[in-house]
């Protein structure tokens, strides 16, 4: 099989973990990675990867690319390599705008690139393990936080750690938001550092968040409540605890009201083992970012949808950018629904980067 010919746009930190990953693929060729910052250049160099300061700089034919630049240069870096024809995996959020996204999905649409995104708890084998076992929630909570990193602060909180959770609720509700209310702060001189929101759906699902970029110790857990199954998921652990509900509450044949205070001391040392027993599910081992990389590379390969495609990237963000309106105003917001749109069939699609007039693929400035 021929290896795939694969660059890596941005020489940051999470860019280097993703050039690690691909470079130990025996199906792909790292061609490189590609960094404006020459100090980090070398740094680079020096751990044995091929550098260049632009992509124009890179040798032709290249077939894939992995963006993790900055949030802010997401659009104009994707859309010059689709517009080469080069399928991209990009780091979440998908762009700083949900109007630069949506070009971005479109673009990709039209001419038939794939276009994935880096939303990787999907790819947790915690959240893949709790999505089998709870349908139709009415209420998801969601923590997600951590210490300072000094990284990912040109933008708030809610596109930097919150994002993540949104595209897994997205994800679990299967539903469009009909009222969003939030609130949050900048600490630190720049954007919010600390949020939380309150989301619901138009199928009746509730969702609470909380994000913080100053919070010691991390935390990324989330409980699903659904009538049958409460999930417990800690991603920092890849651990899922389920707890079942039992079929007299479910059924709603279970009325403390109807139970005499005598009865109700006589079940409750027992009442969580008898009516919400818990138990731990065996959660499959598994690198979470490689297993992303590997949908990319099979996506490439077999022109089929990705985990996470565009437009699951855009959805995540059209609610982020209403939570941060939310924040800035203090009111409700409901967003307006905006289908989503729909990739078209790739199956026909070659596999080359090339452009179908047969120019340089790689004229593209990051």
């Amino acid at each position: 099989m021929e290896r795939l010919r694969v660059i890596v746009v941005g020489g940051g930190r999470l860019g280097q973990f993703h050039a690690s990953k691909l470079a130990a693929r025996a199906d792909v060729q790292l061609v490189g990675i590609v960094e404006p910052s020459a100090e980090r250049r070398k740094e680079l160099a020096q751990e044995g990867f091929p550098v260049f300061a632009d992509l124009s700089e890179t040798p032709r034919q290249l077939q894939a690319a992995v963006v993790a630049a900055p949030t802010t240069l997401h659009g104009r870096i994707v859309r010059a390599l689709l517009a080469d024809g080069i399928d991209v995996l990009v780091e979440k959020p998908i762009a700083s705008s949900v109007a630069e996204a949506r070009r971005m999905v479109v673009q990709a649409k039209t001419a038939g690139r794939i276009l994935q995104v880096g939303h990787i708890e999907r790819f947790n084998p915690a959240f893949a393990a709790a999505k089998q076992c709870v349908a139709s929630p009415w209420l998801i909570e969601a923590v997600r936080c951590g210490p300072f990193t000094g990284r990912s602060l040109d933008v708030s909180v809610v596109l930097d750690l919150m994002i993540h959770d949104l595209d897994l609720i997205l994800s679990l509700t299967n539903s469009f938001p009909t009222a969003v209310t939030a609130s949050g702060r900048s600490l630190l001189g720049g954007e919010e550092d600390v949020a939380e929101a309150r989301i619901e759906f138009d199928n009746g699902c509730t969702a609470t968040l909380e994000a913080s970029r100053i919070t010691r110790p991390p935390r990324r857990e989330m409980r699903i409540w659904s009538n049958s199954v409460i999930a417990r998921v800690d991603f920092a652990a890849a651990e899922v605890a389920l707890t079942r509900v039992h079929p007299d509450i479910q059924a709603g044949q279970f009325r403390t009201a109807d139970l005499s205070p005598a009865e109700l001391r006589r079940i409750q040392p027992q009442f969580h083992e008898t009516y919400l027993p818990e138990e731990s599910i065996a959660c499959e081992k598994r690198d979470a970012l490689a297993a992303e990389i590997a949908d990319f590379v099979e996506c490439v390969r077999t022109r089929r949808r990705p985990v996470v495609d565009g437009a699951a990237g855009l959805a995540a963000l059209q609610i982020a950018e209403a939570i941060t309106q939310a924040i800035a105003t203090g009111e409700v917001i409901r967003p307006t629904h905006t289908p989503v749109i729909t990739p078209i069939d790739l199956g026909s699609r070659p596999t080359t980067a090339a452009s179908s007039d047969g120019s340089d693929s790689n004229a593209v400035a990051a």
